[in-house]
């Protein structure tokens, strides 16, 4: 009995101990053209992410749950579309317009069983490094929420003392003044990979960079090396946008890559993703980790210095066209998957439950129940998803600019609907990405079955919707 007993302890710490390690990145703000391996004339310098798609497999059709940052990053956390829970803006973003919004959930429930805490369940060691902004108080951070350790972690969306020394991060001490906040995470990832390893138990590692959200700003010497490259290219940095907002001042869009401080900014998130995968070299365990990156939304190109060009996406940050929702979007895990490119249309929802099954823990679908497992393409990116379509849903007024409205991708098609009015656009994604040739008019029978579908969506989810601004101003609702 006892020989039993000792070789079922034996068999299940092997089992534990061969399962993946897993690191994964997020970008804050970070736009699908900003990145080398989705666009080869990109202002910035990725070599490090840049190979990493190269090395694993890069989706062309990658999308955030959310055109902003705080649902977006709840949906990799829950597995769950945001609308779910209401929690369909950043925490806590309120600001009224034509009508006024809906009403928002600010915080991620402590009752939903994060991806941290499936793996923790699992015999995991985990780790948050970085941007959190999924609720308001202490109790709603990372460190309840299925991670051991947190550094950084908490209510702002933005570094409250800026990207140098002294921080004035509750989560996370000073050391040496002026220290980049970027490479501090970066080193603090390293110093906790060497910890998790000695153990000899598998582990997660979230680093969630506040690069390249604002503030703009980046040590001196890299900013120079980017003006001088500025300095030799040419053309209009600003086109014409849509206006939403009535009687305000034309909004202009960036519509070319050359700001400096955000080239530097770019650069040195790539860098620092360059650290962490040297140290899984070096320690000799880069082809049994498990490594995913992504962004939580489009590239700023409409507002708050608009550092970024999406083009040809079309708008950006707080929009729900192109520019504001399609991510980067990589997976790479060497000892199961090989490297390739996938034109499946996936979702930030996707990240949990394909983590669980490439680590052979055990899936919670009535958890992430709006997620996908990837598995099946990353074996084979010629391969189809058994889903019909994609869905978005945005009934808020962004600083950016971008109107209300909700959003479904069924196959190369994209079907817009604006809150305020009602209006629909269509759009063929495979041949206009920048959706710029409205098709509705043309195809009203498309029109109505997406919508159709996109309806049903909004009452699964349980939908809210913008509510009335006095007494006669009502907006309209599905």
């Amino acid at each position: 009995m006892r020989l039993l007993i000792f070789t079922f302890l034996v068999l299940t710490i092997a089992k534990l101990s061969a399962r993946p390690n897993i690191v994964f990145f997020l970008v804050d703000d970070l736009g699908y053209m900003d990145i080398g391996a989705y666009n080869p004339k990109t202002f910035y310098k990725t070599p490090n992410v840049d190979q990493l798609a190269a090395t694993g497999v890069k989706f062309i059709n990658g999308y955030a749950a959310n055109p902003v940052c705080s649902p977006t990053r709840y949906s990799i956390m829950t597995g769950k579309y945001p609308s779910r829970i209401g929690a369909t803006n950043f925490f806590s973003g309120t600001r009224s317009g034509k009508f006024k919004p809906a009403p928002l959930t600010s915080n991620m429930p402590l009752s939903e069983f994060t991806l941290a805490e499936a793996l923790k369940d699992a015999g995991y060691r985990t780790a948050f490094l970085g941007k959190w902004h999924l609720g308001p108080t202490p109790n709603f951070w990372p460190e309840n929420q299925g991670f051991d350790i947190n550094i950084g972690g908490h209510n702002r969306g933005s570094p409250p003392g800026g990207y140098f020394s002294p921080y004035k991060n509750p989560r996370l001490k000073n050391l040496k003044e002026g220290e980049y906040l970027t490479d501090r995470l970066a080193d603090e990832a390293l110093k906790i990979i060497d910890t998790f390893h000695s153990k000899k138990d598998p582990f997660l590692i979230y680093l969630s960079f506040y690069n390249v959200h604002t503030p703009l700003q980046a040590p001196k010497e890299m900013v120079q090396k980017y003006q001088e490259k500025a300095k030799r290219i040419s053309g209009e940095e600003f086109g014409p946008e849509e206006q939403v907002w009535p009687g305000a001042k034309p909004r202009k869009v960036r519509i070319l890559q050359k700001h400096a401080t955000y080239a530097a900014m770019v650069e040195k998130m790539d860098q620092a993703v360059g650290k962490v995968l040297n140290k899984l070299t070096e320690l000799g365990i880069e082809k049994e980790t498990i490594i995913c990156f992504t962004a939580d939304n489009g590239g700023l190109s409409t507002s708050e210095g608009s550092p970024t060009s999406n083009l040809p996406l079309r708008g950006g940050k707080g929009w729900v066209y192109e520019g504001g929702i399609r991510e980067p979007f990589i997976i790479k895990y060497p000892s199961l998957i090989g490297s390739g490119t996938s034109h499946v249309p996936v979702i930030s929802t996707d990240f949990y439950p394909t983590i669980l099954e490439l680590s052979e823990v055990e899936k919670r679908p009535e958890q992430h129940l709006d997620g996908i497992s990837l598995v099946p393409v990353l074996k084979d990116p010629k391969a189809k998803l058994k889903r019909e379509a994609l869905y978005w849903h945005y009934p808020h007024y962004s600083n950016q600019g971008g109107f209300p409205g909700g959003a479904m991708r069924e196959g190369k098609m994209k079907l817009v609907e604006r809150y305020e009015d009602g209006r629909t656009h269509l759009f063929d994604l495979d041949n206009d990405p920048g959706e710029e040739n409205d098709l509705a008019e043309m195809n009203p029978k498309s029109v109505i079955s997406m919508r159709t579908k996109l309806h049903e969506w909004y009452e699964q989810v349980n939908a809210k919707f913008l509510q009335p601004k006095g007494n006669n101003n009502n907006p309209w609702k599905p």
